[in-house]
């Protein structure tokens, strides 16, 4: 396992962090998580290097933190956790005690290692800045509650200097990072900044919630089979993140034990400028060839879930974007309206367009728009 610095502070990071968003789960229930599995995958990452564990409050509907907190109850101090106030749940200030508290009851711990302000964007931060939440923060760094202090981000460059400027104690910010997404929201000038200013700068998505280890369409694996390098496409992924020296963790939400071994023999690799610029360029011409193909930028993150429908947004999402790419309309119908595809109430003509998913779509998706061009495309013909 490479390490690196975590920001300003006197610590060495593993180069991968476990993300725990995707755990193991059972059946099609994402919350029924398989903990023998999970604890087995978290207890081979922790042997093999791995010391920053990311969680949220909302991850496994709710469950993600107690998941957690049983998992590393044996560590000691091996890892380093990170969890998230949910800031789009916050109606005032007293909100902001009750969820710490409850999530270090769910962590089983005295102290959170690294407390993030989650998925910020310019709407939330002001919320959160009109309720005082940095003033409440120093308290609770003071009394210990918090050992440093940080925030995940969605949004636009503009928006992430101007929180990273409004305060000179941030240790961390999570962002959304990979070659697909070098110019998108925060993207490399939104990287750069905030490694110029301190902070350790945690990757999230850095394969686009799996989309660039899945088969690629017959432009693109032309593209790949002339590789000079023979590398898996995770593994191609991975590195091009790693390139950058500004990146101090890299997370990935492993969700099956040959992910985490796979993902911690790359970590091995995990070197700044590893790749040549000719390694580079012929990431570029992926991005390129793939930039041609991908319709809706939905990551499968789940923060539009549960639907007040039922609809399945994320799945429905990604059978267009496959259709799509794929150039497949026929095997996108089967998945999206035949015996073994969604249920009636799962489709997307079970928007009510309430507008509540809008608010928490980190991609800042029109999702009700495009859930009407989806079902006119996968509906079966009349």
């Amino acid at each position: 396992m490479q390490y690196r610095r975590f920001g300003k502070l006197d610590w060495q990071v593993s180069a991968l962090g476990f993300g725990t968003m995707r755990l193991p789960h059972i059946g099609n229930n994402m919350a029924e998580v398989n903990e023998a599995e999970a604890a087995r995958m978290i207890q081979y990452a922790i042997d093999h290097g791995i010391n920053y564990i990311d969680t949220a409050y909302s991850y496994q509907d709710g469950r993600g933190e107690s998941i957690v907190g049983r998992m590393l109850k044996e560590t000691g101090n091996k890892v380093k956790v990170a969890t998230k106030l949910p800031s789009w749940m916050v109606g005032s200030p007293k909100d902001f005690d009750r969820f710490l508290d409850e999530q270090l009851k769910r962590l089983q711990r005295n102290q959170v290692d690294f407390y993030l302000l989650h998925g910020l964007n310019r709407k939330t931060w002001a919320k959160l800045l009109d309720f005082n939440v940095l003033s409440w923060a120093e308290t609770a760094l003071a009394d210990g509650r918090i050992g440093h202090l940080g925030f995940s981000f969605h949004d636009d460059f503009t928006v992430l200097k101007e929180i990273v400027d409004a305060y000179d104690k941030w240790t961390l910010c999570q962002i959304q990072y990979n070659y697909m997404d070098e110019n998108y929201q925060a993207g490399k000038r939104g990287l750069q900044y905030a490694a110029s200013k301190g902070l350790a700068v945690v990757i999230m998505e850095p394969l686009r919630g799996g989309r660039l280890t899945k088969k690629p369409p017959e432009t693109v694996a032309r593209l790949w089979a002339g590789a000079s390098q023979k590398r898996t496409q995770a593994e191609w992924g991975l590195l091009w993140v790693w390139n950058h020296p500004e990146v101090s963790v890299v997370l990935s939400g492993m969700s099956t034990m040959e992910q985490v071994v796979e993902n911690v023999a790359i970590a091995n690799n995990a070197l700044p400028h590893k790749l040549s610029a000719g390694e580079l360029d012929f990431i570029t011409r992926i991005q390129q060839e793939y930039r041609k193909l991908i319709q809706i930028p939905c990551t499968a993150c789940s923060y539009c879930m549960p639907c007040a429908n039922g609809v399945q947004i994320s799945r429905i999402f990604e059978l267009y974007n496959e259709a799509i790419m794929y150039d497949d309309v026929r095997v996108g119908r089967l998945h999206y309206t035949g015996r073994m595809g969604l249920k009636e109430e799962e489709r997307a003509d079970r928007c009510s367009e309430c507008g509540k998913c809008l608010e928490t779509c980190p991609q800042n998706i029109p999702i009700s728009e495009w859930l009407k061009k989806v079902h006119a495309l996968l509906s079966p013909a009349k």
